[in-house]
């Protein structure tokens, strides 16, 4: 993996006038003077790793989530696929049980709406949640005076629950649940087409990338077909040319 220096944080942000009041640059700026200067930008982002919770996992996770506010939340974001900001922005007027689904007005990311559905597990917990919450406050998940709970608070309970589960060591954070949910529709033969407005990907390329990062399916020909060749069932090639030009036919 390369490495960066500090100066090509410090550049990235110089080269952009809207980072300038940025409080990353505005901190690091004083400690930056002496290193040597490089034009090479920092890694995106958006370039990280995709990552949904292993199945085991996730039983684990829901089999230690009892606090009912933390429980509606986990399996919001693992039967929807919202994003983590989209959930904390939830006002109550926007789920609706009767219809199963959880209107998101503007997505975070590409500021178009969408609707996401709801199944039972989910809606028992939010029914679960309605009973208790306040309900003078409009946002569904709310914090402090009835703002929207904050992402920190957030993460902070999920990291409580991993913790909980004994899965804090693997790198879980709540968008993992989004990952998850992709993981699991796309394994269960749930079309690209169908899946990118659901995850409100702006194109058909963003969903592509859970589908061949994420699908098991490859994983499991590939082992199905070498336990035959371990055993003596795959053969380690063909009896003939023909037969290959036969099996290959096509390609």
């Amino acid at each position: 993996m390369e490495k960066y220096s500090f100066s090509g944080v410090y550049n990235t942000f110089s080269s952009e006038s809207h980072h300038k009041d940025h409080p990353l640059y505005i901190n690091l700026k004083p400690y930056l003077q002496d290193f040597p200067k490089t034009d090479k930008p920092i890694p995106a982002f958006n370039g990280r790793k995709r990552r949904g919770l292993d199945p085991d996992d996730v039983k684990k996770l829901l089999g230690v989530v009892k606090d009912i506010r933390d429980r509606a939340m986990v399996l919001v974001l693992l039967r929807t696929g919202m994003r983590i900001g989209e959930l904390l922005n939830t006002l109550v007027s926007e789920v609706n049980l009767k219809e199963r689904k959880i209107e998101v007005y503007e997505a975070e990311k590409t500021r178009v709406g969408r609707v996401v559905y709801i199944i039972d597990d989910a809606i028992a917990a939010l029914k679960a949640w309605l009973r208790k919450r306040d309900s003078k406050y409009e946002y569904f998940f709310y914090g402090r005076g009835g703002n929207p709970l904050t992402y920190a608070a957030a993460r902070n309970r999920s990291q409580m629950c991993l913790e909980k589960a004994g899965l804090s060591h693997k790198g879980y954070s709540p968008h993992c649940l989004r990952h998850t949910f992709a993981t699991e529709l796309l394994n269960a033969d749930m079309r690209l087409e169908c899946l990118q407005p659901l995850l409100g990907h702006s194109s058909i390329e963003m969903t592509r990338r859970y589908a061949r990062l994420t699908d098991k399916r490859r994983e499991e020909e590939y082992f199905r077909a070498m336990s035959k060749i371990e055993g003596g069932g795959g053969g380690g090639g063909f009896d003939s040319e023909s037969q290959m030009n036969s099996k290959f036919n096509g390609y």
